[in-house]
């Protein structure tokens, strides 16, 4: 387990190669050149350990200590900064940047970005630009398991969605209004390219952020995943580097996984 760049990167790696005595739940090591077959022992990290992040670390370990999958595991503990975080100067909760209010685009509409991955198919789901459904990565993994496609994107994932029963509401809050009509008030720049205005170094320290989650369940099955509102006041439309897959998260089982 490598933790790197105060935990903007998180990684789990395993053995490469095992062999065809290693049942499930087991990876093969070699220990001064002789075979060693080792149990797993459920694992789950995520990025950004502080500001509540870590309340998705333990969702994650609920759902893994009781013998669920690694997918369900992920799935569920980025669920959890998708649930409303009330937060204050980006110290609590999910620092305001994954699910219902979550920082708005340029708009004042908070959108959304996802992905999961399971490692034992390396099969993918992924929404961009998701409006007004509040779970993200439980609709990637719809997409995942029920359609051929990897990524859907804007009003057409929100339609995906709602085909499967989610909720369509607005992501919006009190606080990301507030934040968005702050912005307008201060014409803080935005993304767009005007060699007359310098970027502004709060998107630099503020502007984004991502829940990414590697879990590995107790038959050793590897997952991943993404879930974020992408940038601060970012231009609508915009679909980032988390839901694509070796970009937001990569991962496979018997090898290991990695995420922003």
């Amino acid at each position: 387990l490598l933790k790197m760049k105060s935990q903007l990167c998180a990684i789990i790696l395993l053995s490469a190669i095992a062999p065809d005595s290693a049942s499930a739940g087991q990876v093969f090591l070699e220990a001064d050149g002789a075979p060693l077959v080792q149990e797993i022992e459920p694992v789950v990290i995520n990025t950004w350990v502080p500001n509540g992040f870590s309340g998705a670390a333990s969702k994650a370990w609920d759902f893994l200590s009781t013998g669920r999958s690694a997918l369900d595991s992920v799935e569920h503990g980025c669920n959890w900064c998708e649930e409303l975080q009330e937060f204050s100067n980006y110290t609590q909760g999910c620092d305001g940047s994954v699910g219902l209010g979550g920082s708005p685009d340029q708009n004042g509409e908070t959108t959304l970005d996802a992905m999961i991955m399971d490692g034992d198919t390396m099969n993918v789901g992924a929404v961009g630009a998701l409006r007004r459904i509040q779970y993200a990565i439980s609709v990637a993994r719809k997409v995942m398991e029920h359609t051929y496609h990897t990524l859907l994107v804007g009003d057409q994932a929100t339609q995906f969605a709602l085909e499967f029963g989610f909720k369509e509401m607005s992501l919006s809050t009190t606080k990301s209004a507030s934040l968005w009509a702050n912005w307008m008030k201060n014409q803080v720049p935005n993304y767009r390219k005007h060699p007359e205005v310098l970027a502004s170094t709060e998107h630099e320290i503020y502007g984004h952020d991502t829940i990414g989650m590697v879990a590995i369940d107790k038959n050793g099955s590897i997952a991943c995943g993404t879930s974020t509102n992408g940038a601060s006041f970012k231009i609508p439309g915009r679909v980032g580097d988390s839901p694509v897959m070796g970009a937001g998260a990569y991962c496979e089982t018997g090898v290991g996984g990695a995420t922003q």
